[in-house]
């Protein structure tokens, strides 16, 4: 039986942008041992104008300590209102069975491409770009299924645990707490939990994970391995899926390039891959 892993973010969480590296290292390393559900906390009910300054020094924070590529201009340019519909239109793909390749399509969109994805117009493009089925999605969007399992997602978030509290965690988002974005439960056979709220070190989810008796398969892919794995990936996600340190994972990317073999992206901080068609 997979371990179960939790995933509570949001689609616009700069901070669970900076842990895709480590979530996707987990995917590599424990492949089909961790089944995991992703459960939207409810980042922002409405940003205002007032606070886009703010979250231009935050994305550029967030930049700097994760090492994943953010293009903060967005909001400058795009701002977006609300997480609300985008954390909706999750529900509406992970309906589809698509909530992997739907989530990361929202945060290239978002962190990489100032693509202003809080409309239902702009999240069915989107869904249509993924390979969702675009009429059911419609559909689904603008249901009473997907808010009461939106509501449902919100309640899991606010459910704070004493060892939450305890570590001085918890977060409010409006009048409410919740624990802070991103959290991953781990929870084995037994049904124990292990926790890990906030972002970390690989080695803190991998433990969680072995704790809730996940294995490692010891699988080390190459950078060409993991671009047909994953599609379109940072440098930083190379370096920790392929186990790349310093300056390796660029320079093999960079030579790469030069075979034109992979495709590179620049974006404000960083850089995206893919492999060349």
């Amino acid at each position: 039986m997979p371990t179960r892993v939790t995933y509570i973010t949001d689609p616009a969480c700069a901070a669970s942008w900076g842990v895709e590296p480590m979530v996707r290292r987990l995917m590599v390393e424990f492949g089909d041992q961790l089944q995991f559900t992703y459960v939207m906390g409810g980042l922002a009910r409405e940003w205002s104008p007032d606070e886009h300054a703010g979250l231009v020094t935050t994305w550029l924070e967030q930049a700097e300590i994760s090492r994943m590529p953010f293009d903060p201009l967005i909001w400058k340019t795009a701002p977006l209102k609300s997480t609300y519909p985008a954390s909706m239109a999750m529900k509406a793909a992970t309906d589809q069975g698509q909530a992997e390749p739907y989530l990361r399509a929202l945060r290239e969109g978002i962190f990489c491409a100032r693509s202003k994805l809080d409309t239902p117009d702009a999240l069915t493009d989107l869904a249509a770009r993924t390979g969702l089925n675009v009429d059911r999605f419609k559909l689904d969007i603008a249901s009473n299924h997907v808010v009461e399992q939106f509501g449902n997602d919100l309640e899991i978030a606010r459910d704070v645990p004493e060892k939450a509290r305890a570590a001085g965690v918890v977060e409010t988002s409006g009048s409410r707490e919740r624990v802070p974005l991103p959290t991953l439960y781990f929870t084995g056979e037994d049904g124990a939990r292990h926790d890990v709220y906030g972002p970390a070190p690989y080695n803190d989810y991998r433990q969680a994970a072995i704790n809730a008796g996940g294995k490692p398969q010891g699988t080390k892919l190459t950078p060409q391995h993991a671009l047909a794995r994953f599609g379109r990936m940072a440098t930083r996600e190379i370096e920790e899926v392929c186990q790349l340190k310093g300056p390796r994972a660029e320079g093999e990317l960079w030579q790469l390039a030069l075979d034109f073999e992979v495709k590179p992206t620049r974006v404000l901080t960083g850089w995206l891959w893919e492999l060349v068609p």
